[in-house]
């Protein structure tokens, strides 16, 4: 990802853009304070008291699964290869729907506030509770990496900032805003802070929508044929499959493997997991999937429209042209169609998208820090909630500070690896485990952290020897490796996404994990949870050892 000006700072006014960033802080921060008066007990300040309705619950929701790579990079995708790009918004659909139906609404019932008091229910605590607790933290962290590095990006971009030292204050800035936000607010905070983002993405990308649709009477034919005819050469590729992974069986297995990743991962990303902690009851936990799914749904489809808009409005060449490349299709795009104040507006929501995540991220992080690790693990169980709460709030801070070290380091550099590995971690080290937790009544300790392990390990392991890393020459429209110096090339694994080998290798490891094991499983204890995670039925108190 290149942080350096794009042709949509050249034509906006960065004074619009930094009045509209700073009354959406401004606003947000007031309302983050009005709502966490009382933030005291660990359920107020992990699950927000679990207060919220399924509706205010599902659009949160939404606001923590549409990232700014769901806006910025789908669109941009779309613009640029079309068909294939369309296949991004199918795929983040589909794997939305696998983890609401399959083990969303199981967890909530299962757990109190993480998913490692699901993985660790009826299995040995402190083995089971480290290893989740390990493989949330390093899922959060590169998640919230790649959101800061692109936070820098987006926002320097928009604002013309071309120095390195001007972008990591802009970087350090999102990191500040982040940790206020959840020191403030914790999880009610925080929640607010996804309701208002969702709403502004969902109702910005609809009123560019319309825009685009307008401009073409309403006739989705006129508006593919346009984008096909500005397409030049290459244009009539816009609406077959094929131009971005189609041109060899490398790209295809490529294509197949991260969307694998992105599928699956989906259902053990804990930050998204996490959030089901917030609502009363099972039946709100159901009604917060209909709102999510409708609102998701709906804005995959408004990207369909601002993809091809873009390509037709636009153009591909002019897209690639701008440093931001692909991420600058939407900002171009509202730019055409509304100029200054469209720009700003629509880069506020851009930024408020990438800021609600990070709190999203960090509040997930602390909690299995503080609640996983500190109380369980070191303390043995024997910490207050206050003191609790204390730790995850000091945690909180650490992480900010990291994450804003780590953007600043990885300013500049491709971060499309750290989104890669962060689900292709939560798809082969999170899934297979609350899977088989779920389902499989003989799953024991040792083949949660045979699954677990393996799953981590082998995904760095490949990721690091990945052309993502190095190997990869800059091609126009596309990332190169993280290396960008041809001569440094020490990759051996030709996928960029190792999902497609660690995903079915994690679930072996579970299967060979628990069968080699002489621990027999406690079939009372797998009945209580099975009852629970089908009725909810004592979810609200603490899982007894």
């Amino acid at each position: 990802m290149s942080m350096q000006i794009s042709a949509a700072a050249a034509v906006g006014r960065p004074g619009v853009n930094i009045a509209i960033f700073a009354g959406f802080v401004v606003v947000t921060l007031a309302i983050v304070l009005k709502v966490s008066r009382r933030n005291a007990s660990a359920t107020d300040f992990y699950a927000g008291g679990r207060n919220f309705t399924g509706a205010q619950n599902g659009v949160a929701l939404a606001g923590d699964y549409l990232s700014a790579a769901s806006f910025l990079g789908i669109a941009g995708a779309i613009a640029v290869y079309g068909y294939d790009g369309f296949l991004f918004s199918i795929g983040f659909l589909v794997a939305w729907l696998v983890a609401l139906l399959l083990v969303a609404e199981l967890l909530r019932n299962t757990g109190r506030f993480t998913m490692a008091d699901v993985l660790s229910f009826r299995l040995r605590q402190r083995p089971v509770r480290t290893a989740a607790g390990i493989s949330t933290l390093i899922v959060t962290f590169f998640y919230l990496l790649a959101q800061m590095a692109g936070a820098g990006g987006l926002v320097a971009l928009l604002l013309g900032i071309e120095s390195k030292s001007g972008q990591g204050l802009v970087i350090a800035v999102v990191g500040l805003i982040m940790i206020a936000y959840v020191l403030i607010g914790g999880m009610k905070g925080t929640t607010w802070v996804q309701i208002i983002k969702a709403t502004l993405l969902v109702i910005g990308a609809g009123v560019m929508t319309f825009w685009v649709l307008s401009k073409y009477g309403f006739n989705l034919s006129s508006l593919l044929g346009d984008a096909v005819d500005k397409g030049g050469k290459g244009g009539a590729a816009l609406l077959d499959p094929g131009k971005q992974y189609g041109k060899t069986s490398v790209t295809k297995l490529d294509f197949l493997s991260l969307g694998l990743a992105l599928v699956l991962g989906t259902a053990g990303l804990p930050h998204v997991l996490m959030r089901f902690y917030t609502v009363p009851s099972a039946r709100e936990a159901r009604r917060s999937v209909v709102w999510a799914i409708w609102l998701i749904g709906i804005f995959y489809l408004f990207t369909l429209i601002l993809g091809f808009g873009a390509a037709a409005l636009v153009g591909p060449t002019k897209i690639l042209g701008a440093p931001g490349k692909v991420n600058s299709a939407a900002p171009l795009l509202a730019y055409e169609l509304g100029g200054t104040i469209l720009l700003g507006i629509i880069a506020a929501v851009a930024f408020a998208t990438i800021l609600a995540v990070v709190a999203g991220l960090a509040i997930t992080a602390s909690a299995s820090f503080a609640h996983d690790v500190y109380n369980t693990v070191i303390k043995k169980g024997k910490v207050s909630g206050e003191e609790e709460v204390r730790v995850a709030r000091i945690t909180v801070v650490v992480i900010g500070v990291i994450a804003i070290l780590g953007g600043i380091l990885a300013n500049g550099q491709n971060v499309a690896f750290l989104v890669a590995l962060a689900f292709a971690i939560a798809a082969s080290a999170n899934l297979p485990t609350i899977i088989y937790s779920l389902f499989w009544r003989r799953f024991n300790t040792r083949g949660a952290l045979w699954s677990i392990y393996g799953g981590l390990g082998s995904c760095l392991v490949l990721i690091a020897f990945s052309p993502v890393v190095s190997g990869k020459a800059p091609v126009a429209g596309k990332s190169p490796s993280m290396f960008t110096d041809p001569s440094i090339d020490f990759h051996w694994f030709p996928l960029d996404n190792p999902g497609l080998v660690t995903i079915p290798l994690s679930f072996v490891l579970g299967i060979v994990g628990t069968l080699s094991s002489r621990e027999r499983s406690d079939d009372a204890k797998f009945a209580e949870m099975e009852v629970r995670s089908l009725t909810g039925a004592g979810a609200e108190k603490p899982v007894q050892h």
